[in-house]
C-alpha cells in the first residue's frame, strides 16, 4: 500500500480553494466584460483549454521539483486549471454546447462539494494518530530532506520531532541525527494574508462563544426553511411558478426545505430537555441543505446561490462549535458522576 502523506489534506484544500476562487472570478469577469471571446475566423479558444494546460503544469511541478513548496504550488496551479475546466461543463453536457445551461452551476457545485468531502475523508485518515509508525517516519524524513539546502526553521524541526515521536528509539535517533546536519533557517516574515487569517480565526472563535449569536442562529434555522416553503406555496397561488423553467429543481428546493424545517422544529422542541440532541439535529439540517438543497438552489438561482452557501457554512461553524461545547460538558458530567 502506498505511504500516506501527512499534509495530503492541506494540499487538497489548496486545490479546492483555488478552484472555487477561479470559477467565481471567471464568472464575475465574463459577466462584467459581456462575455468576450478569444479567437476569430471561426475559431474560439475556450478557457477550458487553458484549464487543461494548467492542470498539466500543476501535475508537472511536483513531478519535476522536490519539497513542500512545489507540492503546494502544484496544488494551487492545478486547482486554477480545474476551475477553468469545470466552469465550461455546460458546453460538454448539452448537444448545443450551452455555456449557460442552468444545471451547469449545480454540476460545478456538486464537483466541489465532493472534493470537500474527499478532503475531509483524507484529513481523517492522514492525521498523526492515523498513520503507522513507518509512515510517520517516512513523512518525517521527507520533511527533513525537503529542507536541504534552504534549511529548516525551528518550527519545522519541532513538527518533525512531534511526528517521529513514538516510532521507536532507532528511528527517533536517526531522524534527530539527520536534523543536526540540516542548516537552520530563520522563519519567513508574516505575510499580510496570514495576519488577516489569524484575525479571522480569532473573530470566529469569539463569535462562537457569544450566546446571543447562538440563539440568533437557532431562530434563523427554525424560521428560514419554513419561510422558503411558504414562499413557494405563495408563488404557486399567485401563478409566478408557471414562469419557472426548472420545475424539478424547484421541487428539490421545496422538498429539502420541508426536511430541514422538520429537523429544525424538532430541534427547537428538544432545546429545553436535551440541548445536545437539539444541536445535533440543527447540524444535520445544515448538512442536508448544503449537500442536497444547494444543488437545486444553484440550478434555480445560478451563482447567486453562493451567498446562501456562505451563510450556511458560517451557521454550520457556530452550530458545530456549540455542539462540541455541549458534548464536552456532557462528557465531563459523565466523568464526575462516575463512581
Amino acid at each position: 500500500m502506498p505511504t500516506r502523506a501527512v499534509d495530503a489534506a492541506s494540499h487538497l484544500q489548496a486545490f479546492v480553494l483555488s478552484g472555487v476562487v477561479t470559477v467565481l472570478a471567471v464568472r464575475a469577469y465574463l459577466e462584467a466584460a459581456d462575455y468576450p471571446q478569444i479567437g476569430g475566423g471561426g475559431l474560439h479558444i475556450a478557457h477550458v483549454l487553458w484549464g487543461g494546460l494548467l492542470l498539466a503544469v500543476g501535475l508537472g511541478i511536483p513531478l519535476v521539483f522536490l519539497g513542500e513548496g512545489p507540492r503546494t504550488a502544484g496544488a494551487i496551479v492545478g486547482g486554477v486549471g480545474f476551475g477553468l475546466f469545470i466552469d465550461e461543463v455546460g458546453k460538454f453536457v448539452t448537444t448545443g454546447t450551452d455555456y449557460f445551461y442552468a444545471p451547469a452551476a449545480a454540476i460545478i457545485y456538486v464537483a466541489f462539494a465532493l472534493l470537500v468531502l474527499l478532503t475531509q475523508a483524507v484529513r481523517g485518515r492522514t492525521g498523526r494518530s492515523q498513520l503507522t509508525p513507518a509512515e510517520r517516519t517516512a513523512n518525517a524524513l521527507d520533511m527533513v530532506l525537503s529542507g536541504q539546502p534552504a534549511g529548516l526553521t525551528d518550527r519545522r524541526r519541532a513538527d518533525v520531532r512531534r511526528l517521529v515521536r513514538g516510532t521507536g528509539p532507532a528511528d527517533e535517533a536517526a531522524v534527530e541525527q539527520l536534523l543536526d546536519t540540516m542548516p537552520r533557517r530563520e522563519p519567513p516574515p508574516v505575510r499580510f494574508w496570514q495576519r488577516a487569517a489569524d484575525r479571522a480565526r480569532r473573530l470566529a472563535a469569539w463569535a462562537t462563544r457569544q450566546r446571543w449569536l447562538v440563539w440568533l442562529v437557532v431562530v434563523y434555522l427554525v424560521l428560514e426553511p419554513v419561510l422558503v416553503v411558504v414562499a413557494v406555496l405563495l408563488d404557486g397561488v399567485t401563478g409566478e411558478l408557471d414562469q419557472e423553467r426548472e420545475w424539478g429543481a424547484v421541487l428539490g428546493v421545496t422538498a429539502t426545505a420541508l426536511v430541514t424545517a422538520v429537523l429544525g422544529l424538532r430541534a427547537a422542541w428538544l432545546l429545553r430537555p436535551n440541548r445536545l440532541d437539539a444541536f445535533r439535529l440543527f447540524k444535520l439540517a445544515l448538512l442536508v441543505d448544503l449537500l442536497f438543497g444547494q444543488i437545486f438552489n444553484f440550478t434555480v438561482n445560478q451563482f447567486s446561490a453562493v451567498a446562501v452557501v456562505a451563510i450556511d457554512l458560517a451557521l454550520l461553524g457556530v452550530v458545530t462549535a456549540e455542539h462540541r461545547r455541549l458534548r464536552r460538558a456532557a462528557d465531563q458530567g459523565a466523568l464526575l458522576g462516575a463512581p
